[in-house]
């Protein structure tokens, strides 16, 4: 550590995220909470937002781009109702925490992010954080066809709606969370498809998100 350089103590400010932040706001699945208390948030963030990188808010990471909230991070993951093996598809890569926590749930991630350079950091940020994840820039509004079909699939940025494109990619029997335009607004909705492929939809809390940017998402 470098002369004058703060020292934090992580692993407690890991503890307290989990237990007031996700706890107390109805976080209960254990495998969930025990991977938020593992996975080091601050090494996704920028060494200047590490007193910060715990704390109940998004951050500002590069290409105007935001690391969710961990609470957002921790109930999409409960959403998703994971089991190791999972083969999961992640739309929008960001700096690589949503898919480090995938990872150490035991899950097989393949995650897509249209921003080269912010792909390339998530790479080195899960290298460094010991997490294997399949890695590729392009229009993560088209998924990734080539290694669907996919268990579960989370998106970590707003569509102006969920396209049939996407959706097909969901195994049967999966399940997608994603954040969705609604007016100005945007709510979380899961999207479930039953083994013989019918499609139910379920609204949950409204959140904000960047938007998706792509050919089935918003034009830049």
């Amino acid at each position: 550590m470098m002369l004058g350089e703060p020292e934090f103590d992580f692993e407690e400010m890991r503890a307290e995220m989990v237990e007031h932040q996700l706890k107390a706001r109805g976080i209960t699945d254990s495998n969930v909470l025990a991977a938020m208390g593992t996975v080091p948030r601050h090494e996704f963030v920028q060494p200047v937002d590490w007193d910060e990188a715990y704390e109940d808010h998004p951050l500002a990471i590069a290409c105007s781009q935001t690391i969710s909230q961990p609470y957002i991070v921790a109930l999409m993951t409960q959403m998703l109702e994971l089991s190791p093996g999972n083969k999961v598809l992640e739309i929008g890569t960001g700096c690589g925490y949503q898919s480090a926590v995938l990872a150490e749930l035991g899950c097989e991630v393949y995650s897509v992010e249209r921003h080269r350079s912010l792909s390339q950091l998530a790479a080195k940020n899960l290298e460094k954080c010991g997490y294997s994840v399949n890695l590729k820039v392009a229009d993560g509004s088209l998924g990734w066809a080539e290694n669907a079909p996919y268990e579960r699939i989370i998106m970590t940025c707003c569509a102006p709606e969920l396209k049939e494109g996407l959706i097909g990619q969901l195994a049967n029997g999966g399940i997608m969370v994603a954040p969705v335009a609604r007016g100005d607004e945007q709510i979380l909705q899961t999207v479930s498809k039953s083994a013989s492929g019918e499609i139910t939809v379920k609204d949950g809390i409204y959140v904000v998100f960047v938007p998706l940017i792509g050919e089935n998402g918003y034009k830049s």
